[in-house]
């Protein structure tokens, strides 16, 4: 089936569509809903498969591209799941050591999307490290409605646990020069919140619309804030304007964009979801946003 833009689909489809990739409600929930959306021969299973991942026709960077390398490694969290898998990559020639770059996935674990994600990274001049929140469930499993499932079983505060450990792993990890920075994308743009409010020695935090933390924790950032919202995404942005006064009377270094007519996920090229311009401008201000704080 032709991947389509968000133009295409009715709001309300995409909305519900946010809703059962955020697990407010399941496949068949889904299913029923979009029935009233199935005409001109669709029908809603076959607008559940428009609007889902096509891994392979969006992948921009391939496994074997001889100009990055990639492993996967495991490392330590003792205060989360014990020990976690991580997706690191980083490029071929690197001649010195390099800036490393957390990268953290949306709420269906490790995926190919999120593992491409790593490898742009490393074309940029940076050392990747993406780690894998379902690792103590089987990792992520190659089907999205199972990570779905797998990621509501997760103990969150064990989660985050990890991708602290990941961070502080970074510091001093083979080939690095100790600068860390994150990344993260909706659950994983929450999650790089929640880390600038957790480590002080974070050198950069970049989360796309991903849920801010309370507002009383502001004060604990000391990371520079790079932050993209969509402009049609208001599960995201209506807690954001008090945390952004928050910010402000923290003297926060912060910087914040919102894409005009873009949806949630609007960086995912892998959906309809996906916009072109909006992603590319917004990936290359964090490319710079890294080159500035990481590479100096």
């Amino acid at each position: 089936m032709e991947l389509k833009t968000a133009k295409d689909f009715d709001q309300e489809l995409l909305i519900l569509f946010d809703a059962y990739v955020h697990g407010a409600i399941d496949r068949r929930g889904f299913l029923s809903k979009a029935q009233k959306f199935a005409v001109g021969g669709m029908t809603a299973g076959m607008l559940l498969t428009a609007l889902s991942p096509k891994f392979a026709e969006a992948q921009q960077i391939r496994p074997d591209d001889n100009r990055i390398r990639t492993q996967k490694v495991d490392y330590p969290s003792p205060n989360g799941t014990g020990t976690v898998k991580a997706y690191v990559a980083w490029p071929a020639q690197a001649s010195g050591p390099l800036p490393a770059v957390l990268v953290i996935h949306e709420n269906r674990g490790l995926n190919p999307h999120i593992e491409d994600i790593a490898r742009r990274l490393a074309l940029d001049g940076y050392l990747a490290f993406a780690p894998d929140a379902l690792t103590t469930l089987g990792g992520y499993p190659g089907d999205e409605d199972k990570a779905r499932e797998l990621f509501a079983k997760l103990d969150q505060t064990k989660a985050t646990e990890d991708f602290v450990a990941a961070a502080n792993f970074l510091r001093s990890y083979q080939n690095t020069n100790g600068k860390v920075g994150a990344v993260g994308f909706c659950y994983g743009g929450g999650m790089v919140q929640t880390l600038a409010t957790r480590l002080p020695d974070l050198n950069a935090a970049v989360p796309f619309y991903g849920n801010v933390p309370a507002a009383e924790n502001a004060a604990k950032v000391k990371a520079p804030l790079l932050m993209h919202f969509a402009a049609v995404d208001e599960r995201i942005n209506a807690s954001w304007p008090t945390y952004a006064a928050a910010l402000d009377a923290a003297g926060v270094k912060y910087t914040a964009f919102q894409y005009p007519g873009t949806q949630h996920g609007f960086n995912n090229d892998t959906t309809p979801r996906f916009d072109a311009d909006a992603a590319k401008l917004a990936w290359s201000r964090t490319v710079a946003f890294f080159d500035a704080n990481l590479k100096g």
